[in-house]
This record gives structure tokens, sequence and C-alpha cells, in this order.
């Protein structure tokens, strides 16, 4: 949840991690720091933003070509700048940068006390580096080795990197359940979470796998694992632009995010989907459409935003593939003991493919001989490398931390999943599997037209700014959508809101409306139009504020409503993806008319790779 950047090489170390971790704030943090190795192994740290530790390193000497840098998310350990990475060990002579969580640091911190050890911090990542300090004192071995013996003992998820004044020349990494990349340049070496603080210098990365250790140092880099197995690194060339991960312009990632999504829709549908022709294909998964149209079941797990496209996937797999369809919050299904079958798909999605209860809920699913089908954005992730077999959404980066853009595309994939084993199956008519391919194909344009109504939209935001709590109701396909603008709302601007089914709101929400509650009705022409109509009358009758988003053209909604914004009509399997714009559009002005972070709000972060 947090970032780690660490840099070997001929350039100005704290130059490289400060960029870095300024290129890791999407993922979520409360404090930053660095260790350098400038004439002794110096820590700086400080509780607040990268740039607040910028400030207070000016005018310092820090010329070095190696150092370590973390921002880092609270988990043990309130936020501030004792509890902030990197740590020392001991003596001093180690420092340490880590994500994740150590499970049994109590047990190995009280063994630690009882030999003397001192600890300054809250911090599990503290007392796993003075562990492996007194591991490599009682086994007078080297630093890698130190690392390798320790991690036989820790219990939990960990990304590190270990620096030494004693070994000043390289820098020992590992991981487990937390992702770590290398960066392999010309004489010189980067590590982070994730690919956006090295693509500025170099596209020839090594994704490190779970129980493996790499050391970078002047002869180069090694990897072996835990088990001091040499494994061969295998050196992928990125395909990430620079300028993918700049704001270009726009006041916000979110924002730009938000209308980039013409084009990610489309790039996610390039080379795979062709109308005219009818052709659809998915490379990723042709080896397993036979297995997955064959299954009695599909599970769809995942969290948050995904889970919301997981629930649009139920109804799309249930109508067109008549496949029974469970989708499971991964945080829980991993916990439940859940009966899985030899044969069952479990589709897995997530923006980042690093999600640890997604990753820990497919492992489960795997030992019991489920088929994994991984949708996720990023190439080379955990859960892609983790799965059977799977489609990339081919987003591009995603740096706001409330997803926009992913959700869309996860929903463009699972739409294709979905024909591809409907039209296996037959359970779809030619005539409607043509109609689904033209409407999804002009889903993209469809989008462009919505975002022109952004300045309509921020009317509507400017009315609603400070009421208290907002209600969302949809039916059928637009159920997971009302879901989906309820979260926008809460996680940038703070607002309490909640998602229903709109038939649901006669079980207790209804007891909520008043002259002061605004409802947000994703009110589109489909198969369940009268039944909302008789919901919007229900709320108006209570005096509610009612909001509609209506197909173009509707004239009867926009007569009951205080506000409605229209939308092309697509068919309704397919109107989530058009539905959603406006709410995005409507929470992101909100959060920002009301001054909240809207890139990074409160207490969040974009890939939670911790339980």
């Amino acid at each position: 949840m947090c970032g780690i950047v660490a840099y070997l090489g001929h350039r100005r170390a704290h130059e490289v991690i400060l960029k870095g971790l300024k290129r890791l704030e999407y993922r979520g943090y409360d404090s930053a720091g660095i260790a350098l190795l400038n004439g002794g192994l110096n820590i700086y740290k400080k509780k607040g933003k990268v740039s607040d530790l910028e400030q207070s390193l000016q005018g310092m000497s820090l010329d070095c070509n190696i150092g370590i840098g973390h921002t880092r998310w609270a988990t043990h350990g309130e936020p501030n700048d004792v509890n902030a990475h990197p740590h020392y060990s001991g003596s001093k002579r180690l420092a340490i940068i880590h994500n994740g969580i150590i499970e049994n640091y109590t047990a190995l911190r009280e063994d630690l006390v009882n030999k003397g050890h001192t600890f300054l911090s809250e911090t599990d990542t503290e007392v796993l580096i003075h562990f492996i300090e007194d591991v490599q004192q009682r086994n007078n071995c080297s630093l890698v080795e130190a690392v390798r013996l320790a991690l036989h003992s820790v219990i939990g998820a960990y990304a590190i990197v270990v620096l030494s004044l004693d070994e000043p020349n390289q820098l020992v990494a590992a991981r487990k359940g937390s992702p770590l990349v290398i960066g392999v340049g010309k004489n010189e070496y980067f590590l982070a979470s994730d690919a956006t603080p090295i693509v500025e210098y170099t596209n020839e990365v090594v994704y490190l796998n779970d129980r493996e250790i790499a050391v970078v140092n002047n002869d180069g880099l090694t990897i072996k694992t835990v088990e001091d197995i040499p494994t061969t690194p295998y050196i992928h060339t990125l395909e990430l632009a620079l300028e993918a991960i700049e704001k270009g312009g726009y006041d916000h990632f979110m924002l730009k995010e938000i209308f980039e999504q013409p084009r990610s829709i489309r790039d996610c549908m390039r080379g795979r989907l062709d109308a005219k022709s009818g052709r659809l294909v998915l490379g990723g998964i042709r080896d397993y459409v036979d297995a997955m149209a064959n299954a009695e079941r599909i599970i769809i797990v995942a969290c948050g935003t995904s889970w919301h496209a997981g629930l649009v996937a139920e109804y799309l797999f249930e109508e067109f593939c008549r496949i029974p369809v469970e989708v499971e919050y991964a945080s829980e299904f991993r916990y439940r003991n859940p009966i899985i079958r030899q044969g069952d798909v479990v589709i897995a999605v997530s923006q980042s493919g690093e999600t640890a209860d997604t990753l820990a809920a497919i492992e489960l699913a795997k030992e019991r001989g489920a088929i994994i089908i991984g949708v996720c954005n990023v190439v080379g992730s955990s859960i892609a490398r983790a799965s059977h077999a799977g489609s990339y959404t081919h987003a591009g980066p995603e740096i706001g931390v409330a997803s926009t853009k992913a959700f869309t595309a996860q929903l463009t994939v699972l739409n294709m999943i979905c024909l591809l084993i409907a039209q296996k199956r037959g359970t779809i008519s030619q005539e409607l599997f043509q109609k689904l391919l033209t409407d999804l194909e002009q889903v993209p344009a469809r989008v462009e037209d919505i975002l022109k109504l952004n300045d309509q939209i921020k009317v509507i935001a400017e009315e609603f700014k400070d009421v208290p709590n907002f209600l969302y109701l949809g039916r059928g396909y637009n159920f997971p959508v009302a879901l989906e603008g309820a979260l926008k709302l809460k996680e940038i601007s703070y607002i309490h809101a909640e998602g229903y089914p709109a038939a649901e709101m006669k079980h207790g929400p209804i007891a909520l409306i008043d002259e002061n509650m605004p409802v947000v009705f994703i009110a589109t022409r489909d198969s369940s139009y009268e039944k909302i109509v008789s919901n919007i009358q229900e709320v108006k009758a209570r005096k509610g504020r009612v909001i509609s988003i209506v197909t173009e053209g509707d004239d009867w909604i926009p007569n009951m409503s205080e506000f409605t914004i229209e939308i092309p009509m697509v068919h309704e399997a397919l109107m989530p993806m058009l539905s959603v714009i406006p709410l995005q559009l409507l929470s992101y002005h909100i959060a920002v008319m009301r001054g909240c972070n809207v890139d990074q709000p409160r207490n969040l972060a974009k890939s939670v790779t911790v339980e």
C-alpha cells in the first residue's frame, strides 16, 4: 500500500529517489523518508508529504550514488516521524524499507528485547531489521545470507530493500506477497513498488517473484530463492510511456483518467473486436475458452470498484451464458472455507494485479482445482502471473486513487469474455451477438458524447456540494452502478453515500427521504424502466430531491426530476459503461468544490497490498 524506491548507479541517488517517491504518491501514504550512504549511513524521514521531506533536506550535503526511499501507509504505529521508514538496526549499520505486514513481529520483538535490543518505533519493520542484524551477528555471515536466513522465520507479507554500511556498494531486496520490480539500466539499478518511478530511466525490468532475494551491486544483478536456489532473471520490456503518468494539463489525475476513457476502452478492444466482420478474439484465454464454456459455476473475486465490475459481470454471464455466477469479496472468500469444485472457474478482477486479498483468494482456489482467469491492468503483476490465463485491460496507468477508467476497461474485458463463452455454448443468437459487438464498439464514441456534459454536471455539483448524505438507486445492470457512484462520492468527497437496488428502498432506506435528501436514480430505458419510474414517484411524494440519469429522448422522467442528465442509448447490458460516467464527474466536481484532495483521499491507498 506504500511506495518503495531504491537506487544504485552513477546518478545522485537522493534526486532519483525523491522523484520516484513523488511518482508513487498515488499509492497513498502518510510519511516519507530516505536512507543514504553519504559519509555514513544516514536516515532522513518526516511525517507528511514527500514535499515536506524534500523541504527538510534543503541545504544538506546528500551526494552519493546509493540509497533507499519509502512512503509509508500506517499499519503498526501512528503516522509520525519516528514510525516513518527507513528504520535502523540496533547498531545503525543497517537500514531497511518495507511494504507489507510481519504477522509474527510480536514474538520476534519479545525475543529480541530479551537479548537486549531497544526499539524506537512501534513498527514491525524495525523489528525485522533488528532481527536481520541479530541473525547476521549470530552466524557471522554476509548481509544477503542474513536476509535469507531471517526470512525463514518471518511470517507475513513483505517487499524489502536493505542497505548496509559494511557492504556499501550493494542493495539486497526480497519479496513475498508484496510487489517489487527491478529496473536494469546501463551500470545502474532501480528498485520500486511498481514501474512508474523507473520508466524515466529504463524500459527493462525484472519482476521479483515470491520468496526470491535479489542482490544488485557493481557486479550486476543476481537472484536466488529463500531456499538458496539461484534463478535466472527474466527481463521484461516496459510499454509504459512517461507522458502516461503525467497530468497532461488536467488539474487532477482523476479528471484526466475520466476523460481518457474513450481511448482506454478503444485500447482494450483494439485487435480483439471487429464488429463489421463479427470477429472477437481474446488471445490470453484462447486455451481456456472450452473449459470456461463447460464450467458449472463461475466465481468472481474482487475488491472495491473491481467488485462492482464483477457484479455487472454476474448479470452478463447469467443472462447470456446461462452459467451460475457468484461474486465474492476476496477478503471474505479466503476466510470462509468456500466450496470450490474441480473445474470451477474463478475470475480475479484487480486494477493493480497486486491486491493482497484477491491474490490470497486465487491461491486458495488454485489449490482446490479451480481454473483461474485474471482480469487486471498491470502487465507482469502478481495476479497476472498467478493465473492460468487472462486478459489485460490495457487501460494504461491509473494514478488517481479513485478508480475510473479501470472500471470501464474491466467491464469491456468482462463483456468480451462473456460474449466468447456465450457463442461457444450456443446460448446467444447470432443476431444478438452481432448487436452487442456493434454496440460495444460504439461505446467509446458514446462516452465522448457524455463527457461533453461536464459543465452541466458541474452545475449539479455546485447545488449539492454541502449536503451530508446521498442515495444512489438503480435496477438490474444499473444496480452495481449505483453502488459504484456511491463509492466514488464517499471516497473522494467524504460525503456519506449509499447505493441500493431501487426496489429495496421500500425496505428501509425510504425512511431517510425528506426535502434535504438528494437521490440519484440511474433510470435509463431498459426492461425495468416502468418499475424505476414508480420508485422515483415514491421519492418525489416524500419531497426527496431527484437527480436522474436517463436515456436521450426520455420525456417522462425529466418531468419528475430536479436535475436530469441524458446519455446515449446502447443495449442495456452495456449501459453501465455509460451510466457510470456522469457519476464519476459528479463525485469529482463535488470533491473539488469541497476542497478535498481528489487524487490522494485521506486514509486510502491505490493498491491494497496488505490485509
